[in-house]
């Protein structure tokens, strides 16, 4: 069945002719449905009849359809006396047909078919969605690049080729997709997922029973939608599963992830997305939940989504370069270096974009390899690449393969808009390589700029800091060497959208040609701002009171000895201090209700700081208490 159906209609295909004679061939295809990404990252769903498409194809383009932009995430742009909004659908990315298998068509006895056809959200005849800023940051990156490369010929003086022979720019991308999976209804077992984790019992075992169907299902529609999978494997966390009494597998709870080809920039996110929801279908059809939380389980690995970025430039001969990769003995070309630069000189108003919820911040902690500093590694030698899994920006090199050379951002999490994300790591590369260009700097002066010490002056690069380290960041710096050397990390969402106000400089680097405007910065913050104190508010007040009414006593009296009481006090005064009111305390629970009534985010955030400490003392003094315990 999989091979008579049709899963992409690609861009070239896109002509109102073939676009009815392949749909009209496929009656199995009966809805269409506009993706429009807001600023939140959610994608639009809806079922157009097939028919109302096929009768006005080219209205598709022009805005045929409309939709209430107050019900999706672009406060104070559409606004309730101001929400109508169009989608003009995208004709020049690849469209793909999401089956339902549940819903089988009966006259050609195949699953009923939508065609997802991404799409730009307009309102007041201005862009308005997260596709088109990306669209903006590609087109400004190329169309400023070139004019770079024609006013600075003396940039390409390394490579073979000029200014005149170039054909086209290609920015590419791609990412890796971590996710957890379990069985429904099922808890985790923190400290045994704590054991297997540091054991590595778990990654790259074999996958078994439904968890393996549904890995390799995965991996065949992958394939049938031209994503070319390279891989699916498990991740470091997970535990063994249990034997039902009907042998199937139950207690299932393992991490996996998904590798597979790099793609232009809009078509890589645009392609990540729905990955993401095939991903979520096909393991629900086997019974299992799929997460793509950051961090679903404390004290144990989060996920994380690795964002892959490159230049390349194809010639008007059909050859491609990779512009990162040295002509020299050098780690990378003007533009690597550059680039890098940019990344790291600005990443403090590119985070707010790449982690914007409460749980990629969890993810983000010394102990599991994710990325806390600013900083990278470029690897002890030319001839021998980085290794690095400390660092924030990974540089990739494979000595035989020069077109294989990019960077690779490892702080986004599944939950990251990546069209944003994207869009910020091209801007501040762009600021990064008009740097290096206009002031006619080498390989040389790059790499000593990049590879400064702190409080060594630089052009470019702060002096205060420092910005490539090839040790493990975690061990070879103290906590605060690293956030002298690299930079404080953002504890709460809070902190993290405060630099947006705190860096104008560096803000100015995302608004040039207008990619990111002043009305999006501002939409993108409110909308974070809202969810992080619903979040806070709805979310994980309830799951911390949930936590701690089970932190009971369980001890015998008569039994129990001087410590086992000293502890359980230490414990009940705790959790009275976070959850519980008195008539002269005021629990730590109603201090943050009351500053998020009144938008006193200030004080919100220290609270969340000291709640977040609270918890953690909490869990660690009922673990020891238990542990002590013979009769429970």
């Amino acid at each position: 069945m999989l091979k008579k159906l049709i899963y992409v209609i690609a861009k070239e295909n896109h002509s109102e002719k073939d676009i009815k004679e392949i749909l009209l061939a496929h009656s199995e295809v009966k809805f269409v449905s506009l993706v429009g990404i807001d600023l939140a990252g959610n994608d639009t769903d809806e079922r157009i009849p097939i028919e109302i498409f096929l009768d006005d194809i080219s209205g598709f383009a022009k805005g045929a359809i409309q939709t209430d932009g107050s019900s999706v995430v672009l406060p104070g742009i559409a606004t309730l006396n101001n929400a109508k909004t169009d989608m003009l659908a995208d004709f020049d990315c690849n469209w793909f047909i999401d089956y339902n298998y549940e819903n089988i068509d009966p006259e050609t006895n195949f699953p009923v078919g939508t065609l997802k056809i991404p799409c730009v959200l307009i309102h007041n005849s201005i862009p308005v969605d997260s596709r088109s800023v990306l669209k903006k940051s590609v087109e400004c990156f190329k169309t400023n690049l070139l004019n770079l490369l024609k006013e600075y010929p003396s940039a390409l003086a390394s490579f073979d080729f000029s200014y005149e022979d170039i054909d086209e720019m290609l920015l590419t991308s791609a990412t890796e997709l971590e996710f957890w999976v379990k069985t429904p209804n099922d808890k985790a077992d923190i400290e045994e997922l704590s054991t297997s984790q540091v054991l590595k019992e778990q990654y790259w075992s074999k996958t078994k029973g439904n968890v393996r169907t549904a890995l390799e299902q995965t991996l065949s529609l992958m394939a049938c939608y031209g994503f070319e999978p390279e891989m699916g494997h498990k991740e470091v966390g997970g535990v063994k599963a249990q034997i039902g009494e009907d042998g199937s597998l139950t207690h299932i709870m393992e991490q996996l992830e998904l590798d597979w080809k790099y793609s232009d920039v809009l078509q890589s996110a645009d392609n990540e997305l729905f990955v993401r929801n095939l991903v979520k279908e096909t393991f629900r059809r086997n019974s299992l939940d799929v997460t793509f939380l950051a961090k679903p389980v404390h004290d144990v690995a989060g996920s994380g989504e690795h964002t892959h970025i490159g230049i390349t430039v194809k010639l008007k001969s059909g050859k491609r370069i990779n512009l990162f990769t040295s002509t020299k003995k050098h780690f990378l070309s003007i533009f690597g270096y550059a680039s890098a630069m940019g990344i790291l000189k600005n990443y403090e108003v590119i985070n707010p974009f790449v982690s914007a919820t409460n749980d990629s911040l969890r993810r983000l902690k010394p102990g599991f390899e994710a990325p806390v500093c600013i900083v990278t590694s470029l690897g002890h030698s030319v001839d021998v690449p980085s290794r690095n899994r400390s660092i924030l920006l990974a540089l990739i090199r494979d000595l035989d393969n020069p077109l294989a050379t990019r960077f690779e951002l490892r702080s986004p999490c599944p939950h990251t808009n990546t069209y944003l994300a994207l869009s910020t790591l091209y801007m501040t590369m762009l600021d990064g390589i008009t740097y290096a260009i206009t002031n006619k700097k080498n390989e040389d002066d790059l790499l000593k700029e990049l590879s400064k010490a702190p409080g060594e002056d630089s052009d470019y690069l702060e002096k205060s800091r420092a910005y490539r380290s090839e040790e493990d960041v975690f061990e070879f710096y103290t906590d605060e060497q690293r956030s002298e050397y690299f930079g404080k990390a953002p504890k709460t969402i809070y902190e993290n959208l405060g630099t947006l106000e705190e860096y104008p400089e560096k803000l100015d680097v995302l608004k040039v040609s207008g990619v990111f405007t002043t009305s999006i910065i501002n939409s993108f913050k409110m909308a974070i701002t809202t969810r992080w104190v619903t979040e806070i508010n709805n979310r994980i007040l309830n799951d911390y009171a949930t936590e701690i009414r089970k932190a009971k006593m369980i001890h015998i009296p008569e039994n129990a000895l001087d410590l086992d009481l000293a502890n359980w006090q230490k414990i009940n005064d705790l959790r009275h201090s976070i959850m519980k009111d008195t008539y002269s305390k005021t629990s730590l629970f109603t201090k943050i209700k009351e500053a998020s009534k009144v938008e006193n985010y200030d004080e919100l955030s220290a609270l969340q700081i000291q709640l977040d400490s609270d918890m953690e003392e909490l869990r660690m003094y009922y673990t020891n208490y238990k542990k002590n315990l013979l009769d429970i």
